[in-house]
């Protein structure tokens, strides 16, 4: 019998890292370009980062779970804030033993003696941004009732194994490229 040989599946090896805005999102605009010139199906990504806009995060987040590339997503040391949301795009998601995650709501600082009208402008983004960033955190992962409420109040720390107790990880596993990969930085 005669088997038709199946296509294997190219892979890519990249770090990610830094603030989350306007920046890394066109980075990574131009990274899934070249990584769909290069005919890449599967992204392997480290990303570290602490975080940054939540229109940005949103925007990546969007982007890559809807991108022709399946990205598998790894932590080795540290992802907060709207980076959280940026991560969730993994199909795949792992994390090290020592990588630690934070989330929390959205905040920001008012000019000193800004006016009531001006203070409610911005109450009403960070509820809506809360809005956004907490339908995607609800979709993707499994928080205990007493996480949803430091999370609602305070920062969430989690580490690897609270991590992947709230799904929010597939497994405790370390970003190793494999011996003669290429590695690129977005």
């Amino acid at each position: 019998m005669n088997q038709a040989k199946m296509p294997q599946e190219k892979e890519g090896w990249f770090t990610l890292s830094g603030d989350v805005n306007s920046d890394m999102v066109h980075r990574m605009f131009e990274a899934v370009a070249n990584m769909t010139e290069d005919g890449i199906d599967t992204a392997h990504v480290l990303l570290q980062s602490n975080g940054g806009y939540v229109s940005d995060g949103l925007c990546l987040y969007n982007f890559m779970a809807n991108s022709p590339i399946k990205f598998v997503m790894y932590n080795a040391g540290a992802v907060a804030s709207i980076a959280v949301v940026v991560y969730l795009a993994g199909s795949r998601r792992y994390a090290s033993e020592t990588a630690r995650f934070m989330i929390h709501k959205s905040h920001a600082t008012a000019s000193p003696g800004s006016r009531p009208d001006a203070l409610n402008i911005i109450v009403e983004g960070l509820r809506a941004d809360d809005a956004r960033t907490e339908a995607i955190l609800r979709k993707e992962i499994e928080l205990t009732p007493e996480q949803w409420s430091v999370h609602q109040y305070g920062d969430l720390h989690m580490t690897a194994r609270d991590a992947k107790l709230a799904r929010m990880i597939h497994e405790v596993k370390d970003f190793a490229p494999p011996k003669g990969a290429i590695l690129r930085n977005i």
